[in-house]
């Protein structure tokens, strides 16, 4: 199994809006990508001077399907969408 973790910093004054839109869109990739073997995503609730903003966590079998996820058109909209408002944005993919 492989996980795959991000953390993004959104830039300042990004709107309330524009992050619920992207909690809305992480939220259907589940359903459209059957690569996705688990998926969990949030704002951080700290909010110190190390933390990222938001995170997501997602789980698949292997390597390959990691792929197929990140390449499938629905996971590419709301990638765009992310770097639009991000500052910055970290990714680790380990197995387990």
């Amino acid at each position: 199994m492989l996980k795959h973790v991000v953390f993004i910093k959104f830039k300042p004054g990004t709107a309330e809006e524009q992050i619920e839109d992207i909690e809305k869109s992480l939220g259907r990739l589940p359903r459209l990508i059957p690569e996705i073997e688990g998926y969990e995503f949030g704002r951080d609730l700290l909010h110190s001077e190390r933390s990222y903003d938001f995170s997501l966590v997602s789980a698949f079998n292997d390597m390959a399907s990691m792929l197929q996820y990140q390449r499938h058109p629905d996971h590419a909209v709301v990638v765009d969408k992310i770097k639009r408002i991000s500052e910055s944005i970290l990714s680790v993919d380990f197995e387990y």
